[in-house]
């Protein structure tokens, strides 16, 4: 980005204001993401039953387990998990402890489309009380850098 550039003009505030906030956050910005971003990223996760007490070992608890673990899954070409690059679009937690899990990948063409879908499977049924995950790649809606999470987003100096 340059001086000249018009985008740099409508970002220069935020930018100004990321690097403020930064100087106050710890060094590695996914981890200071609040749960709101988090949840943002992910599109329209299923709201958690807030009845339940926490440590009940619910569908709550599992699904905070669940997210837990999609966050140890990258991307191999971007730097950042796929829950913050917002590749997960909906997680449910049926009866029983079978997890459902729709993801899209950042391309069609992505080199671990054949592997990504069975290592998040592979996470999701490690998560205790997770019985079975199905995990369906989708390509509606096609994904693109505004669905990342902002912590994401400054991770890779996109803001």
């Amino acid at each position: 980005m340059t001086e000249n550039d018009p985008t740099s003009l409508a970002s220069a505030p935020a930018a100004g204001a990321a690097e403020a906030a930064d100087s106050a956050q710890p060094a590695d910005p996914i981890a200071a993401a609040g749960a709101s971003d988090s949840a943002q990223a992910a599109g329209s996760l299923a709201a958690a039953d807030s009845a339940e007490p926490a440590g009940s070992g619910g569908s709550a608890d599992i699904e905070n387990g669940i997210v837990e673990a999609l966050k140890t899954v990258y991307d191999p070409e971007i730097p950042v998990n796929i829950y913050e690059l917002g590749l997960i679009y909906d997680l449910a937690v049926e009866p029983g402890g079978k997890a459902v899990i729709k993801m899209t990948l950042t391309s069609p063409a992505c080199p671990v489309a054949g592997s990504l879908p069975g290592e998040v499977k592979d996470k999701v049924e490690g998560v205790p009380g997770v019985t079975e995950a199905d995990v369906e790649v989708v390509w509606d809606p096609v994904w693109n850098p505004s669905m990342m999470s902002e912590a994401a987003r400054l991770q890779l100096g996109m803001f």
